[in-house]
Order: C-alpha cells, then structure tokens, then sequence
C-alpha cells in the first residue's frame, strides 16, 4: 500500500475516532485475532477482584458509579466504563474479556480457553508481592503478581490443552493477542505514595522491566506469537500523585509535574530496550510496544482538542476520603462524606478516582494505540492493514 494513502488513512482514522464512539460492531481489527489473554494490574482488571465485593468491607469500585457510563452497574472495572483493554477488544470483534477468577478454572475446556481470559487484577505488581514488603518496605495489598497471573495462565493451559502438541491448542495460541501490562506502576506507586526517595524507586525499574521480560519471554516459549506491551502513564499527571506533590514545581503548560513524567519516560525507554532484546532473540514473534505515555500526552496538553474540559482534578471522590472544597485535583481535606461526590460529566474529565482514568480518557488512548501512530510497529501498519478494509470506511459505526 501506498506510504501517502497509509498517511491519509491514519488521519482519518484520528478524526473518525474522535467523532464516533467506540461500539461492538467497531471490528476494525476483525480477523486479526480470535482471542486475548491479558496480564497486568486496576488498569485492565474487567472483574478479577470483584469477589472481594462479598466481604465485610467491599472495596469502593464495588459500588455505583463505578461502571455507571457503560456497563450501568459495577463490573469490577477501575472506572466509570470501559479500560483501553475492553476497547481492543470490541475493535477485535470480540467478547469484553472474562476475568480469571470468575471462571470454573478447575473445568477449564479447550472452548472455554479459546474465548481468552483476563489475569489482570487491580494493585497487582511486575516484583514479587513479598520483595516490595521485605526490600522496599512498603505495604502492597495483594498477593497478584506477574508472577502469579504467569501461574494461572499454565494452570489455564495445561487444563485445556493437556497435550501441548494438540494442534488446535497450538493454533489458539498462534491467533491470539497476549497483552503484558501495563504493569510495574503499582511498583512504583507503592513507594510514591509513601514519598520513598526518588533515587531507590528509580532503581526498582531494572528489577521491574527484567520480571516483564521474562514473562514474556516465558509467555513466547509457550506459543505467543504475538504480544503488546504497554509502557507506564504519565503519573506527574495524576490526581494523586498531584496531591501528594503539590509542592514540586508543576509545568506551566499543562500543570503536570515533569519530574514525575519523566521517571515514567525513564521506565518506558527502559522497558523498549528490553523489548528489542527479546524482538533480537525472537525475530519471528511479533512484539508490539503501546506507547501509553505519549497516547495520554496528547490530550493532557491539549484537552480543548478532544472535548475534555477537566485533566487534573479528579472527577469521582471517595467516599471514605476527606473534601477539601476549597482544594485542588478533587482530593484531600477536612471535612467526611459519607457518599461519593462525581462529576456532573465524567466524558470531559480524565481523571476519574484520582488513580485510574475515565473511560473518555481510556477511550482516546485506545485510539491512539489502534488508529494513531501511538504503537511500535504499528498497529495500522500490522495488523489493520494486512487485512482488507471495508470499501466503504464510514461504514465503521
């Protein structure tokens, strides 16, 4: 194809993504593949900890207004709607993925197996769970590590496929997308969060970026043939972190605090290094980077051009969370709710609880992965234009 038509189709793709919300019939991927399987943490987890809402103490994204935007009803997802994972997925043409947990795993089938599964789950870490507790000192509320998700998944496998050389296990694989991360921000925000010094979380990113790798590289020697990988978020622009560090010296531009942006670019340069190494080992596996950082850069510094009118203060505050009504990114206070306090329009906000995003904000990175420049090679260029597009592309509603 054409590098000037490659172009021209790209740019349209921006403007009809922008204009048209995503749906399940938006099989703009179709037939690239049958299935994902995902791995990572409250950025993808569809349900994974939603049997925790039968506790004697349900987390909050167990109740409305989780899920209110898409789902009408909580699900288990870490915002108002859909994650950028459930929108790969509808552009794939395929069923929202099921969460692990919530699977009959004991009688997994082959059937069951081939639909994908979800082993993401929320505050989970690239590290060992026990590492970041005994090394970095740090409380981490789960056990769910990559690791461990790495564990369900052979569990899952050698369930459905107990013979390795069945040919239609072999074939599953082969057709199916297997998304790492994003992982390795709870890493860090542990720490972060607790105002650890700069320098020895920055010396987790090593030991972070080699646990990703070797799941992958674990993952390849499996049968993935192709995987996506997404790098960390722009954390200098969290509500949370905003909060926290409202004393650092903020960017005059978009009001993101760059040191923090920065140390999220560190970590993402890092993880492509480690991905190149693999793609060098690996030469016929697919290996897609999903550059989550700059995807989110766009609209941070220039919300007027994707309708957002809010990208700081959060748009949904905890309940059991003090107010501040006289403070900034909707967190911290003095005052106690008993209920939580959202948004009059969570489309125009991107922060949604002050550490995951709204599903506006999830919506435009999954554009910019899918239709945009915003992945390394290209989706456009890997997947979407190795498979014929409809002759007619307004058609794509």
């Amino acid at each position: 194809m054409d590098s000037s038509l490659i172009l021209c189709l790209n740019r349209w793709f921006i403007i009809f993504f922008v204009a048209t919300p995503f749906s399940p019939s938006t099989n703009v991927l179709a037939n690239c593949f049958n299935s994902i399987f995902n791995f990572g943490d409250s950025l993808s987890d569809t349900g994974n900890l939603f049997i925790n809402c039968n506790s004697n103490n349900p987390p909050n994204f167990c109740f409305t207004p989780y899920g209110d935007t898409f789902f009408h009803r909580p699900t288990g997802r870490f915002s108002d709607g859909r994650l950028i994972i459930d929108f790969i997925a509808q552009s794939l043409g395929i069923p929202l993925l099921q969460p692990y947990l919530g699977v009959e795993t004991q009688r997994m089938s082959i059937d069951e197996f081939e639909k994908g599964l979800n082993f993401a789950v929320g505050g989970a870490t690239a590290l060992n769970a026990s590492y970041l507790r005994e090394k970095v000192f740090v409380e981490v509320p789960t056990n769910y590590s990559l690791s461990v998700q790495l564990e369900w998944f052979r569990k899952a496998y050698s369930l459905a496929c107990p013979s390795s050389s069945s040919t239609r296990c072999t074939e599953i694989l082969k057709k199916s997308l297997f998304v790492v991360g994003e992982i390795g921000g709870n890493d860090y925000n542990y720490p972060f969060f607790k105002q650890h010094s700069f320098e020895e979380i920055k010396s987790l990113v090593p030991l972070v970026v080699k646990s990703i790798g070797s799941t992958i590289t674990e993952l390849i020697h499996l049968g993935a043939q192709s995987l996506l990988v997404p790098g960390n978020l722009p954390i200098g622009c969290s509500s949370k972190y905003l909060q926290i560090y409202s004393t650092s010296i903020q960017d005059s531009k978009n009001g993101c605090l760059d040191w923090l942006n920065q140390f999220s670019e560190y970590h993402n340069k890092y993880l492509q290094e480690e991905l190149n190494r693999i793609r060098s080992r690996h030469p016929n596996v697919q290996i897609i980077y999903a550059d989550y950082h700059n995807s989110a850069m766009q609209f941070y510094n220039h919300p007027e051009n994707f309708g957002l009118k809010n990208t700081l203060e959060a748009c949904l505050v905890d309940r059991n969370e003090t107010l501040k009504k006289d403070g900034k990114y909707g967190l911290g206070g003095k005052t106690k709710t008993k209920t939580k306090i959202e948004c009059d329009d969570p489309s125009k906000y991107v922060s949604w609880d002050g550490v995951h995003l709204t599903e506006a904000a999830y919506r435009l990175i999954a554009m910019g992965l899918l239709q945009g420049p915003y992945t390394h090679p290209q989706f456009t260029t890997s997947c979407i234009i190795s498979h014929n597009l409809p002759t007619n592309l307004f058609q794509l509603q």
